[in-house]
This record gives C-alpha cells, sequence and structure tokens, in this order.
C-alpha cells in the first residue's frame, strides 16, 4: 500500500469507530431528557431512578465520542494536509461553528446537569439536560453541512487555487444537508431505542424491576419502529438527491451499467465489472425508477454511460467507485435497518396489554438487536463515503490529490496501527464500563453498588 490508502484506511477506521459513539450519544440524550421530564411533571421515583441509570450509561458514550472525535479531526492537518490547504476556509466554518457553538452548549450544560442535581432548582436542572440534548443534536448537524459540502460544494469560489466560502448560508442549508441530517437524526433515534430496548430486556428476563423496565422496553421499541419509519422517508428523498447530485453512486449502489428507464431494484447481481455488465441481476420491476424518480418509467443513469460523459467533464480517469463494496453496503444498510425495525415491531406485539413473554427467545433477540442499528450506522457511513470516491470534493479535488505531501508509508502505518490498538483499548474500557454499570442498574442512591447480579447469560 502507497500512502493514500494507508491514509483513507486510517480515516476509515477511525471515523467508522467515533461514529459508534455518535448515534448512541444523539438518541439517549433525548430519551435521558425526556425520562427527566416526566420526572419533574409527576414526581415519580421510578422516572428519577430511570433518568440517572441511563444517563450513567449517555456519559459514558457522551465521553468516549469526545476523545475518539477530536483524534479525527487531527488527521486534516496530518495526513490530508493539502485538502485543508484547499478548502480549510469553507470547510473550517461549519467545524468552528461546532465547536463554539454547540459543543459548548453540550459540555457546558451537561456539566451543570451532571453536578447541579443538589444545587439547582428542579425547573433549572431539567433545563440543562435539555439545552445539552439541543447541543448534541445541533453539534451533529453542523459535522454534517460540513460533510455535505464535500458531497455538493455550494457557497464558495475558487482564488488562488483554494476554495474561498463566499456564503455561509447556503453551506448551511445544503441541500444535501438537509436531506442528510433528518436520515442521520432518525437512525441516531433508532440506535437509541435498541439500545435502550435491549438493556431493559435483559433486566426484564430476571425480572428485576419490572415494572420499570417494561415501560422503557416499550418505549424504545416503539421510538425505534417510528424512527424507522422517519428513516424510510428519508432515506428515499436521500436517494432522489443522490440520483441528481452523485448518479455515480447511485448508479454502483444499483451495480446498474447502462441508462436505463422503468429500471426494477436490484435485490442480487453477480457482475463483471472489468467488462460492465451483469451476468446475474434480479430485480424488483420499476423499483429502482420509483425509488430514484418517483415514476415508475423514470430514466436513472447507468456506470458506463457516466463514466463517458465525466471522462468529457473533468478529462481522463477512472470516476468508478469499487461497485461492489458501493452495491452490497447499501443492501447491508438497508438490511439492518429493516431487521431492527422488524424486531422492535415484534417486541411490541410480545409485550403487548402488560404481557411479559416466557420464552427466552424475545429477551435473546432483544439483545442482539442491540447491533443492528450500529451496522447499518457505520454501513451507511461507508456507502456514503465510498462511494463518492475518487472524489473528496465531489467535482472539485480527487483524493489522491489532498494527502499531505512529504509523509512516507512508515509514518502513516505507525498511526494506524497505534490508533487501532489505542482504540482497541478505549473499546474494551467502554464496554466494561457500560457492562458495570448496566448491571448495577438502578438503585436508590443509598443501595450498595455490588446488590446486583454479574451481567451473564
Amino acid at each position: 500500500m502507497d500512502v493514500l490508502d494507508l491514509s483513507r484506511w486510517q480515516f476509515g477506521i477511525t471515523t467508522v469507530y467515533h461514529f459508534l459513539f455518535v448515534p448512541l450519544t444523539i438518541g439517549l440524550s433525548v430519551i435521558v431528557a425526556g425520562l427527566q421530564t416526566a420526572w419533574y411533571r409527576t414526581r415519580k421515583p421510578v422516572y428519577l431512578k430511570q433518568t440517572k441509570f441511563w444517563g450513567r450509561l449517555f456519559l459514558i458514550n457522551f465521553a468516549m465520542g469526545v476523545v475518539t472525535g477530536i483524534v479525527q479531526e487531527f488527521q486534516f492537518g496530518m495526513n490530508w494536509s493539502d485538502y485543508s490547504r484547499f478548502v480549510g476556509d469553507v470547510f473550517g466554518a461549519p467545524l468552528a461553528m461546532e465547536g463554539l457553538i454547540a459543543f459548548f452548549l453540550e459540555s457546558t450544560f451537561l456539566g451543570l446537569w451532571i453536578f447541579g442535581w443538589d444545587k439547582l432548582s428542579p425547573k433549572v436542572h431539567l433545563a440543562t439536560i435539555w439545552i445539552a440534548a439541543i447541543g448534541t443534536n445541533l453539534s451533529a448537524y453542523f459535522i454534517l453541512a460540513a460533510n455535505s459540502w464535500m458531497q455538493h460544494p455550494v457557497g464558495y469560489r475558487i482564488v488562488g487555487g483554494r476554495a474561498e466560502l463566499t456564503d455561509i448560508w447556503a453551506v448551511l442549508t445544503n441541500s444535501t444537508t438537509l436531506v442528510t441530517y433528518p436520515h442521520v437524526i432518525f437512525g441516531a433515534f433508532i440506535t437509541a431505542g435498541a439500545f435502550v430496548a435491549g438493556v431493559s430486556a435483559w433486566h426484564l428476563a430476571r425480572r428485576r424491576d419490572v415494572e420499570q423496565f417494561r415501560g422503557t422496553a416499550r418505549m424504545a421499541m416503539a421510538v425505534t419502529v417510528a424512527a424507522s419509519i422517519g428513516v424510510a422517508i428519508s432515506g428515499h428523498w436521500q436517494a432522489q438527491l443522490m440520483t441528481e447530485q452523485q448518479p455515480m453512486k447511485m448508479a454502483a449502489a444499483e451495480a446498474l451499467w447502462e441508462d436505463e428507464t422503468s429500471a426494477g431494484f436490484s435485490l442480487f447481481a453477480v457482475g463483471d465489472v472489468e467488462n460492465g455488465r451483469n451476468h446475474i441481476n434480479l430485480q424488483i420491476p420499476y423499483g429502482l425508477s420509483l425509488l430514484s424518480t418517483n415514476t415508475l418509467d423514470g430514466k436513472v443513469e447507468g456506470v458506463n454511460d457516466i463514466q463517458a460523459r465525466y471522462v468529457e467533464q473533468y478529462g481522463p480517469g477512472d470516476y468508478r467507485p469499487v461497485v461492489g463494496l458501493a452495491y452490497w453496503s447499501f443492501r447491508l444498510m438497508i438490511g439492518f435497518g429493516v431487521l431492527a425495525a422488524l424486531l422492535a415491531a415484534a417486541g411490541l406485539w410480545a409485550t403487548r396489554r402488560g404481557r411479559l413473554p416466557e420464552g427466552r427467545w424475545f429477551y435473546r433477540l432483544a439483545l442482539l438487536g442491540i447491533g443492528l442499528p450500529f451496522l447499518a450506522n457505520s454501513i451507511g457511513w461507508i456507502f456514503t463515503e465510498v462511494g463518492r470516491q475518487p472524489w473528496t470534493v465531489f467535482g472539485m479535488m480527487r483524493t489522491a490529490a489532498a494527502v499531505s505531501p512529504g509523509v512516507d508509508v512508515t509514518e502513516v502505518a505507525i498511526t494506524l496501527v497505534g490508533f487501532t490498538l489505542v482504540y482497541a483499548v478505549l473499546a474494551a474500557i467502554e464496554i466494561r464500563l457500560l457492562v458495570k454499570f448496566i448491571r448495577i442498574g438502578p438503585r436508590d442512591e443509598d443501595e450498595p453498588a455490588d446488590a446486583a447480579p454479574a451481567l451473564s447469560y
């Protein structure tokens, strides 16, 4: 591998690892705020215990997300300095706003929430967790605005070989941002919902705090189902915009080689990438045209035709992403998301009218279901970023031109291995802490921490 390959691997590993924490943090922040609101309005001790229980898990995840996110941003100067030099004036603006506005809100008011239980009035204390939750969701918006600019650059001009910001409002209201943000937020609520449902199911399997965890399990599964509907709708909008802005990504996602009207949605394909054709392609008739254009006879461009057009527009080169990776990541993203929604819907049915399933299937599936949204989110981002290749900034800067000059393979390899090992240690710490506090469960402040049984199955 050369410096470019290793740098892409390093950024990919750190980004996917960091994003494991982001959706859970976003979703849990609102769930914790909602539980505390319920306690403030009803004064029922059960809501206070649940607020503190889920709040502990939220704080562990938040801290890990901050640590891994800082390392991710360092790489723009370490591995991608030519990229930073070219687009820093534009790309840096939403990142700066994220740090100065959103991160300030979430970190400051989260600190007030942590230390203010006995020092602030209940109303003010409740406000601190809601402001922290708003800051967390606002942080996601600014980060997605920066990423969306790479997908669809707007509000800039080229001066002296560099992109200069001309309209920050255009960057913040980029059409790509406006459809990506709800998709990511709904995905975050699916993640948090599956997590809360799985942890609640573990306690229910042992008949511990049954009344508390029956309520949180059903609430979480309802959130998962509702958010899944939101993901499906916003994903449809994304597909239409992607067809318009990055037709090569959509064509690769469907292994569609030639322009086609009334195009079918591919379920399974075996293709010949070198010759640009499929040997096998099982389809849902008209599905792709409907997804991409809202019509049954809409035209969808194919990889070969787009490649020829891009050569004329941008010059010689291979403008195809890794088609096989784009194709299967698109399907796995959808598949894991659908499975999470179906499990949640089945769980709601199984626990209707206060019932608790007698067999272990429900509890085991709920625990396994925790991982489904994490897989869907991670694979979805892999599809988003790999499908844009060979561009770092679509239509403006190729990835090969963005890597830092003067950096050798050994240096990148050492940092790649180093970061990966450090992240493995952090993962072990995260899991250990989560397991510890899940095992303890919600308890009164004077109850000993070792009163609960070990977390095992």
